[in-house]
């Protein structure tokens, strides 16, 4: 049921307004064909009555199959009928959910809306929606499917609809609303580098990414609005991937429905087609995967696919990137002078720091070993065994210094999270080493790292030329020294060649380096798997959620990008 305390500190944000129905008579299936009102529906005395045996009793255990259905029988029925108050008291949260109801018909403009309800599974109740949005003199209907759960509300055990957004329409997020009238912005025809029109319908994952152009460009791109259905956004804090100062939170508003066309306007981004159709395949079928190809020497985004489409975690996910972070990690070690490629280096089995104690994938240690070998291998304790010479902020430093990460300042043409670097100390210092503690990156921003090493300079990533609306992008403030981008170069292409990222990248030819990770997340029981890599000009990294080690999961999907840019 989740914890009724964090969703009582979410409904004190009150969500944005969205509606009420008008009459019509449900007929679900699995429910009966009538209204459940009743006892619920009575006066004062009634609630006193109710109050007080409440006290004496609170309802306790699991929800009854008759309880589930009743209540959702209650809810559909009363906000079928136009009772927002009615189906708005059948739910936890009854103040925000008559708020959001009363605007269905008023903002959204939805009438003669039916909903039918599926069979329970559990405490949880689908059902079909099918309406009639009408604004001015155009109207088309509408069909979604969406659910509601059951669950006892706090104090009296009284089972009440689990209230969010999502219940009105799955598209929804607590604090959005819906919205029907003249499009805020106007649409956007989208072009690939060669001049033709990307749609979702050909590239799934870029769903998300042509709205986020629309939501900047819109106004821009000379087209004009037409009459739609829309989801507005709400201000967050995020979506649970992300942080609110960090952008990640940052959602394009999303068209439903579409009344009357407006005429698009036209917007070049810097996808290459080719690469865009393998970057698809690749995700195919993987939900937890993402992935993103640069060109190293300008920053131009190639190539963005997410597994899930719901979601653009390739440029606004926010998750450790495990020991791929130790690119970054092991530039600022040789410029201290704290490793040298060739020269010997400790890899223990554990290293105790702060009061926690490191270890290695399966406890391995190396005996007498190298730099190179330890970064080939990715040794946790060779790094983290250097956290005591170490200040708490020069990690932070460069990689927002040398890198151009952890600024918030990326201007790449939609939204995006540009990785978080924070000053942290004693143990959780040591294990930002290793791309754990409060390290946080996406595809996007660990392929810009090995676009760094590549290129031996930052190039912020871009999805759309600046020059089409004059905008700066990022710098970074320095440079890596010859020496130490050499060094860090050949430990990379070791690495490729003969370390954790050998199988993956084999048959990749030319000049190449890559990096794996497995990143720990709490509650998972596999970690996730990242890969980060350049072949010549091109560089790539990619994410598998729960996938386990990256080598063996994100790894061919960046492998495959690379052999693909030829």
């Amino acid at each position: 049921m989740g914890s009724r305390k964090a969703a009582a500190e979410r409904r004190r944000t009150k969500p944005a307004v969205i509606g009420s129905v008008a009459a019509v008579v449900v007929a679900g299936a699995g429910f009966g064909a009538y209204a459940m009102y009743g006892g619920d529906a009575g006066g004062e005395d009634t609630a006193r009555t109710k109050s007080a045996a409440a006290a004496e009793k609170v309802k306790s255990g699991p929800l009854t199959a008759a309880e589930v259905t009743s209540t959702a029988q209650r809810f559909l029925t009363a906000w079928q009928k136009g009772d927002v108050a009615g189906a708005a008291g059948a739910t936890d949260d009854a103040e925000a959910a008559e708020a959001l109801l009363t605007g269905y018909t008023k903002d959204a403009r939805i009438k003669n809306a039916t909903f039918t309800a599926g069979t329970p599974a559990g405490e949880k109740v689908p059902f079909a929606v099918k309406a009639t949005v009408a604004y001015e003199k155009a109207a088309e209907p509408l069909a979604y499917d969406s659910a509601l759960t059951v669950v006892r509300r706090d104090g009296d055990g009284e089972p009440r609809v689990d209230w969010h957004a999502a219940v009105v329409h799955p598209e929804l997020r607590d604090g959005d609303k819906l919205v029907t009238g003249k499009a805020g912005d106007p649409p956007v025809k989208a072009l690939d580098r060669d001049g033709a029109e990307i749609t979702a319908a050909e590239y799934p994952s870029l769903g998300t990414v042509l709205d986020g152009l629309r939501d900047k460009y819109g106004k821009k791109a000379g087209g004009t609005p037409g009459i739609e259905l829309r989801v507005v956004r709400g201000k967050t804090d995020g979506d649970g991937k992300g942080s609110k100062e960090s952008g990640a939170g940052d959602v394009a508003d999303k068209t439903l429905l579409e009344l009357s066309k407006g005429t698009p306007g036209t917007l070049k981004t810097t996808l290459d087609p080719a690469l865009q159709a393998v970057a698809e395949k690749q995700v195919d079928g993987k939900k937890g995967a993402s992935v993103v190809l640069l060109r190293a020497s300008t920053g131009e985004v190639l190539a963005v696919a997410n597994g899930g489409h719901g979601f653009n975690t390739a440029f606004l996910g926010s998750l450790a990137p495990g020991s791929t972070m130790k690119v970054v990690t092991a530039s600022m070690l040789l410029e201290k002078d704290l490793a040298s490629v060739n020269e010997k280096h400790p890899c223990p089995k554990y290293f105790e720091y702060g009061g926690w104690k490191f270890q290695n994938d399966d406890k391995f240690e190396i005996k007498d070993g190298t730099f190179k070998a330890s970064f080939a291998r990715s040794c946790n304790t060779a790094f983290i065994s250097q956290a005591p010479e170490l200040k708490d902020d020069d990690l932070t430093r460069q990689a927002k210094e040398v890198f151009g990460l952890s600024m918030n300042n990326w201007s790449v043409g939609v939204s995006t999270f540009d990785g978080r670097v924070p000053v942290e100390s004693k143990a959780q210092m040591a294990a930002s080493l290793i791309g754990q503690g409060g390290v946080r990156m996406n595809p996007l921003n660990m392929a810009s790292v090995s676009a760094t090493v590549r290129s031996g300079s930052f190039h912020q990533p871009y999805l759309v030329a600046p020059s089409v609306d004059g905008r700066a992008l990022a710098t970074a403030s320095r440079t890596m020294s010859g020496e130490t981008l050499g060094a860090l170069r050949e430990l990379m292409s070791y690495t490729a060649a003969y370390g954790t990222a050998a199988e993956a990248m084999a048959g990749v030819s030319g000049d190449v380096g890559a990096k794996t990770g497995s990143a720990e997340v709490d509650g998972q029981e596999q970690p996730n798997g990242w890969f980060t890599a350049y072949r010549g000009d091109l560089a790539a990294a990619g994410v598998v959620q729960q996938g386990g080690h990256g080598g063996d999961t994100a790894g061919p999907i960046v492998a495959a990008l690379l052999k693909a840019g030829g």
